[in-house]
C-alpha cells in the first residue's frame, strides 16, 4: 500500500509505561499500520492487548516512545493532543463523555464547530444564525427529534441519544481520522443497532478514514473493508477483501472468537508469569538485606 497515498501512516510505535520499575507494561511494540483514505477498519483482541493505547497514541493523549506517526502526510509523531483534535474524531465507550452535560445541544454543538476552525480566537466567535440553521438540519438526520431540544442541557438526553450527539460533533466538519473506542458497548441492543447504523452512514457518506475497536466479531467482519486484530501491543492479524470476506461464515467467526479468547487466557497467564518473576526478585532483595 502506498505511503504517499495514506492518511495514517504508523511505523515501528513502541511505548512503555512505567519503565524501570515493577509496573512496567510494554502497550506498543514495534507496531506499523497503514490506512488509505476511506478505509474502515475494525479492531478486535483482549483486554491489554493495546487497542486503546493505539487511539491514544495517535490522538496524542501520550507520546510514542520511539517511532513515526504520519496524518495526511503531516508528521504529527510529537504534535500536542489539542492540536490534533482539530481534525481526528474521537468516541469513547462511555456516552457520557464527549460532551458538556450542563451546556444545551446547541452550545455542544456550537463547541465542536468551532474546535474545528484554524483561528485563534475560534472559541470566542459568534454562532450565527446560518449555522444555528445547519445545526438543526444535521440533528434531523438522527431522527431523534433532537433538533427540537437544541436549548436543552445535554444532561438530560439518554445515553444513546448522547452518544449519537457526540458521533455527530465529531464529524460536523469530516475529520481526516474517526476512532471509535467500543462506541456502541454500554448502549442497549436497540439503541446501539441505531447508532451503528448512523455510524456507517455518516462514514460512508462522508468517506472517512474510521478504525472502530469491538468485541463483537460478526461487527468485526461484517463492517467496513479491514478487520485488525491486536495482541501484546502489537498487530497480528490484518485481513481485507476476499480473505476477510471468506471469513465471514459462522466456523470462521467462531475461529476468531477463539483465537480472541486464547490471546486473552495467554496474557493472562503471561501477567501471573510476570507477578511471580517480580515477587521473587523482591524476596531474593529481602534476602540479601
Amino acid at each position: 500500500m502506498a505511503e504517499k497515498n495514506a492518511m495514517l501512516v504508523m511505523r515501528d510505535v513502541s511505548k512503555t509505561f512505567n519503565p524501570g520499575t515493577v509496573n512496567e507494561k510494554c502497550a506498543l511494540k514495534n507496531l506499523n499500520l497503514t490506512l488509505k483514505q476511506g478505509d474502515f477498519a475494525t479492531i478486535v483482541g483482549s483486554n491489554g492487548a493495546g487497542k486503546s493505547t493505539l487511539f491514544n497514541a495517535i490522538t496524542g493523549a501520550f507520546f510514542a516512545d520511539k517511532g513515526l506517526i504520519m496524518l495526511d502526510g503531516e508528521d504529527i509523531t510529537y504534535q500536542k493532543e489539542h492540536v490534533r483534535s482539530k481534525v481526528i474524531g474521537h468516541l469513547f465507550q462511555d456516552p457520557l463523555k464527549g460532551t458538556a452535560p450542563h451546556m444545551t445541544i446547541e452550545e455542544n454543538m456550537a463547541l465542536a464547530y468551532l474546535r474545528t476552525t484554524t483561528s485563534k480566537n475560534a472559541y470566542f466567535s459568534r454562532i450565527k444564525a446560518a449555522d444555528k440553521k445547519k445545526f438543526r438540519e444535521q440533528l434531523a438526520l438522527l431522527d431523534m427529534g433532537l433538533e427540537d431540544r437544541m436549548k436543552q442541557p445535554v444532561g438530560l438526553l439518554s445515553g444513546g441519544q448522547r452518544q449519537a450527539l457526540t458521533l455527530l460533533m465529531a464529524t460536523m466538519v469530516t475529520p481526516k481520522i474517526l476512532l471509535l473506542d467500543e462506541h456502541t458497548a454500554a448502549l442497549d441492543p436497540a439503541t446501539a443497532e441505531k447508532v451503528l447504523n448512523l455510524t456507517k452512514k455518516i462514514v460512508s457518506e462522508q468517506n472517512i478514514t474510521c478504525l472502530m475497536v469491538t468485541h463483537n466479531m460478526h461487527q468485526a467482519l461484517e463492517l467496513g473493508n479491514r478487520t485488525l486484530m491486536m495482541d501484546s501491543g502489537n498487530i497480528v492479524l490484518d485481513v481485507s477483501g476476499e480473505e476477510r470476506g471468506h471469513r465471514k461464515t459462522n466456523e470462521e467467526v467462531d475461529e476468531l472468537e477463539s483465537l480472541r479468547r486464547e490471546n486473552l487466557r495467554l496474557t493472562r497467564r503471561l501477567e501471573e508469569k510476570d507477578m511471580v518473576v517480580e515477587l521473587l526478585k523482591k524476596v531474593k532483595e529481602f534476602e540479601r538485606m
